[in-house]
């Protein structure tokens, strides 16, 4: 759980529990990450974007981005005044990148690494 705004990781077996209902048949959650309310889920099909909004949260967008669709990224790591490490994607079709800011407690190069390895197939 994230606390005081800092990201974290979010064990797979319990995102694939937690966010069942959104997944296909045989659909597995490899890699997930909490930042301070929205989520990332990295499947072995797509990448899902949780984004909750609103006071309460309780009305949820649900972006689902094929890894096809995925033109390319960027990282840009966390600084000595800018603490906040941040990933755009462009996806195909779009011309402004879909942006996430990571706070500390999650390691960016390790979410590269991860959509690397989707990308590239």
């Amino acid at each position: 759980m994230a606390l005081f705004g800092n990201a974290s990781t979010i064990d797979p077996a319990a995102a694939q529990q937690d966010f069942g209902r959104l997944l296909g048949q045989n659909e597995q959650v490899h890699a997930a990450y909490l930042l301070i309310r929205d989520s990332i889920l990295f499947t072995d099909r797509r990448l899902i974007l949780v984004d909750k909004q609103g006071i309460t949260g309780k009305k949820v967008e649900y972006h689902s981005i094929p890894y096809r669709s995925i033109t390319h990224f960027s990282v840009e790591t966390a600084g000595t005044f800018d603490l906040d490490a941040e990933l755009k994607i462009w996806i195909s079709g779009t011309a402004a990148p879909v942006e996430k800011t990571f706070t500390k407690g999650v390691d960016i190069y390790e979410v590269q690494a991860i959509l690397t390895q989707y990308v590239a197939k």
